[in-house]
């Protein structure tokens, strides 16, 4: 028996009639990730969960086994019973090892591991422990017509979520007392509740709502766009103008007795934008990245170079919002090929043609760019 350490058990084995989908709600997609991977991830950064099951559907054990691979800890599947009462306890039988348990309900995605490690600690010092918030409206008791039977004091109430935790022999007796009546009970507090057993409540969180219908969703996704962070990111690049060279900008081929000097094609606006999303997201540089001293990046196309950089970005957890770029030239004119820059630029980072914008200037004959000398590419960008 693993001491003051607990099993936990996500139930995802629910029909999800209400949602009028055609597949699991834990299985759909939440700001770009499926609903159960969240719970996945925040009871997996818990310490004190040494074990997790998930209880499913059959036709959801093979997409839900590809979810949990990406676990940082080992995730048991089981087969779900007829009620909710029956998944959970084909869950906690496979945990025979720990003697707490902590059971969640895989739709709702915005738990904490803060709240986690809250009910856990909870539950060593009371046997049993959920969290539960402060009800905001006012609560009525009816009867079967509708009307008013009386209206609890609501300082008094609470509306409980998961996660729910209990001491594994507390749990188990309460099972076995409601299997041996018959009575089924929609939540493991109840259960418990009813074999005599006191659970305590600890603050829970509003953002912690169960996805029953599809307004739940949006609510969900509501609350995790305001908890992204923006980024902002500046590039800037500058090339000599030369002879025996192809003028490359944004990826396209201008017409011009003149290119761009440099190591790579010199695309001095691929360049700067490359820059500005290293550096929102604070992964250093393309000098660095893609250093001129080594010959495989001789003459390399650098809408290559610029998708690798996107691929980094996304790796690190951002979403590119925005690039808005200007090009500093005093020839040639570039107003006939600004259109095709977007497209590229959008394609490379896999972004649409209205989140980038592409501008061209002249310095009016002064300085580097103004006398003809060569090119200068700013760029500035919004990563979430």
């Amino acid at each position: 028996m693993l001491q003051n350490n607990f099993g936990a058990v996500i139930v995802a084995a629910g029909s999800s009639r209400r949602m009028g989908a055609s597949q699991s709600k834990v299985l759909m997609n939440l700001a770009g990730r499926p609903v159960l991977s969240y719970s996945l991830d925040a009871l997996c950064a818990c310490p004190l969960i040494a074990r997790l099951a998930v209880v499913c559907r059959d036709e959801d054990r093979e997409k839900i086994e590809k979810i949990a691979a990406a676990s940082p800890k080992q995730v048991e599947l089981i087969a779900g019973g007829p009620e909710r009462q029956d998944s959970g306890l084909n869950g906690i039988h496979v945990l025979e090892d720990c003697d707490y348990l902590l059971i969640h309900d895989g739709a709702r995605p915005l738990v904490t591991s803060n709240l986690v490690q809250a009910v856990c600690e909870d539950a060593l010092q009371y046997g049993a422990s959920a969290a539960a918030v402060r009800v905001k409206d006012t609560c009525k008791l009816v009867d079967e017509e509708g009307f008013v039977l009386e209206t609890p004091p609501r300082e008094k109430l609470m509306s409980v979520q998961t996660p729910q935790a209990f001491e594994r022999a507390l749990y188990l007796y309460a099972a076995e007392r409601a299997a041996s009546s018959g009575r089924t009970f929609t939540d493991d507090c109840q259960l418990v509740e009813a074999a005599g057993g006191r659970v305590h409540l600890v603050q829970g969180d509003y953002k912690n709502l169960k996805i029953t219908t599809p307004e739940d969703l949006l609510s969900a996704e509501a609350f995790l766009a305001g908890e992204k962070k923006m980024r902002i990111g500046s590039g800037y690049d500058v090339h000599r103008l030369t002879e025996g060279r192809a003028l490359i900008l944004g990826g396209v081929r201008i017409p011009f007795e003149k290119g761009l000097l440099g190591h790579s094609d010199a695309d001095v606006l691929a360049h700067a934008v490359a820059d500005a999303l290293l550096g929102a997201a604070a992964l250093g540089d393309i000098g660095k990245l893609f250093p001129d001293t080594e010959e495989r990046y001789r003459g390399a196309d650098s809408l290559l170079l610029l998708s690798e950089v996107c691929r980094r970005v996304r790796e690190s957890g951002h979403e590119i919002k925005n690039i808005d770029a200007t090009v500093m030239a005093q020839r040639p004119k570039l107003a006939p090929y600004i259109l095709q820059m977007r497209e590229k630029l959008a394609e490379t980072c896999g972004i649409t043609t209205e989140q980038i914008s592409v501008k061209a200037t002249t310095e009016e004959g002064m300085g580097f760019t103004g006398s003809g000398e060569g090119m200068s590419a700013s760029a500035v960008c919004l990563l979430s």
